[in-house]
């Protein structure tokens, strides 16, 4: 339980940082951030799940760079479930911020040492 807690910390603190690095990447708050921590987990653990194994074969001809795509995807929806508070103004917004947002959430996981 004090690991989910954790990580969803982590990666509300990492969709805020986010929101002040990418233009068009808009959070409102913490409390904003957390709900959208918890939607986008929700989303990548059901749809994101699914879209990521069937399109293995793409994945690995692009060398991972599809599930950036993915990412982003994932993303604009979880923005167009949460707006206002939480919006993605457009694809290269969201798959920008995909790719902060893996960095950032990678980073404070090894300063903080919590694994995934």
């Amino acid at each position: 339980m004090a690991t989910l807690l954790l990580s969803l910390i982590i990666s509300a603190v990492s969709i805020l940082i986010v929101g002040h690095i990418i233009p068009g990447f808009d959070v409102q708050d913490f409390g904003t951030a957390l709900i959208a921590a918890i939607v986008i987990g929700l989303i990548n653990a059901t749809i994101g799940l699914f879209l990521k194994i069937i399109t293995i074969p793409i994945s690995i001809l692009t060398f991972g760079i599809f599930f950036l795509v993915i990412n982003a995807l994932m993303l604009m929806f979880a923005s167009s479930l949460l707006s206002p508070g939480f919006s993605v103004s457009g694809f290269w917004a969201a798959f920008f911020g995909a790719i902060v947002l893996a960095i950032v959430n990678m980073l404070i996981r090894s300063l903080i040492g919590a694994s995934k």
